[in-house]
């Protein structure tokens, strides 16, 4: 991997990991269209690492203080029932099922799961399913004409089994094109919590599961066409563009909606599905160039 690819695919995770479009997808299809060699799943996890940095910085006082709460709490149980503590709780047991599932499909995720056609399959259907949770969303926060608005839950009503399924959405992100923002958000969405309160726990419910992800393919980064140079370059290049992107998300979903990124994601995997069948695109372009 070149110096300029490293620079191109390290500004695509920062500007994607956060969108609801996919970040693995666009590093896939980005090589692909480029006629480069597919950076890997390796790459993809390390230079999730300084996307990941770049939350922990943005939300350090919320982090902080959930961290110091349930520290707390395991001395003092009058603090168990804290939000901040159960909120430390809750990012373990939705870290639970991208764990468990990663390890056990993680040949496949590194393979097949690659497939520009299962790309663009998920890319669509997703799509679609982000598309119904956020009309839904505008639905209660608006009303209508023969209704009333509806309360939208916040993050002070997340309870275990909401954490848990929090936890299942993130890990069908493994499958490239599904997007663990847009994963998390449309299961949030659907359960019946706000725009920002969905954003907000997808993103604290990523650390620990990107992090554990990054450091368990630090042994794999190095091998092949990706030198340790141009993968730590991408990280510092994710992480510098990744923290601009959420400050301007946070601040987009508090008032639009995520219609764009639907819009986005269906013509994305029409295209894709368009230039694979015309023979234009081989599904598994990149595997074996370079």
């Amino acid at each position: 991997m070149s110096w300029f690819e490293s620079f191109v695919l390290g500004l695509v995770q920062g500007l994607t990991e956060f969108l609801p479009i996919s970040s693995s997808a666009h590093l896939r299809l980005t090589a692909a269209f480029a006629g480069w060699q597919d950076p890997g799943a390796a790459f993809t996890a390390i230079t999730q690492i300084g996307t990941e940095a770049a939350v922990i910085i943005y939300f350090r006082k919320d982090i902080g203080r959930i961290i110091s709460a349930w520290a707390r709490s395991l001395f003092n149980r009058e603090l168990r029932h804290d939000h901040d503590a159960q909120m430390g709780w809750l990012v373990i047991v939705g870290s639970i099922p991208i764990g468990v599932l990663g390890i056990t499909f993680k040949d496949a995720i590194e393979g097949p799961f690659r497939d520009l056609r299962l790309i663009a399959t998920t890319l669509i259907v997703m799509g679609v399913v982000l598309g119904i949770a956020d009309r839904l969303a505008a639905r209660d926060e608006t009303g209508g004409r023969h209704r009333a608005a509806k309360q939208r839950k916040s993050l002070t009503d997340l309870s275990v089994k909401d954490g848990l399924l929090y936890g299942v959405c993130q890990a069908m992100a493994l499958i490239p094109g599904v997007s663990r923002s847009g994963a998390t958000i449309s299961g949030g969405l659907l359960m019946g919590y706000t725009r920002e309160s969905a954003a907000r726990y997808s993103f604290l419910l990523a650390i620990p599961a990107v992090l554990a992800s990054g450091v368990f393919e630090l042994k794999d980064a190095g091998q092949g066409h990706v030198a340790w140079g141009p993968t730590v370059f991408a990280t510092v290049i994710a992480f510098v563009v990744g923290y601009a992107v959420i400050a301007w998300f946070m601040k987009f979903i508090s008032h639009k909606s995520f219609m764009p990124f639907v819009i986005y994601r269906i013509l994305l995997g029409i295209v894709l599905f368009a230039l694979v069948a015309a023979g234009t695109l081989s599904p598994h372009a990149g595997e074996t160039a370079g």
